[in-house]
């Protein structure tokens, strides 16, 4: 799949639940395919304070390069690079990976804030 993106954006949505990840790949140089999107959603979250489950809103712009194959970073490319070993770019993957770090950083809920 990421051999047949090229200049022309690339568009791609994905749903689930309340979760919204819409955005495009396109072409950049030598092996590496930018990825934009957005990532809309309220995720259950556990406050890092009070342990308390809140939703979180999220609303995220996100951009990183798909390298098709190893990626050698010789310091000119800013964003963080996703290495692709089967050609393929798993979509849900990143999604999901994403979340995951949304997770991990540090929230606290309504009431520990105040």
């Amino acid at each position: 799949m990421l051999r047949k993106v090229t200049k022309t954006p690339l568009n791609f949505e994905l749903k689930s639940d309340e979760i919204t990840f819409k955005g495009y790949l396109e072409y950049h140089e030598g092996k590496l395919i930018l990825l934009k999107a957005k990532l809309e959603s309220s995720l259950l979250k556990s406050c890092d304070i009070c342990a308390e489950e809140f939703k979180l809103a999220v609303d995220e712009d996100i951009a990183f390069f798909i390298s098709d194959g190893l990626y050698e970073d010789d310091g000119s490319i800013e964003l963080d690079v996703v290495e692709s070993f089967d050609g393929n770019a798993d979509i849900d993957e990143l999604l999901h990976s994403e979340i995951e770090l949304i997770r991990s950083d540090y929230h606290a809920c309504d009431n520990c804030k105040n």
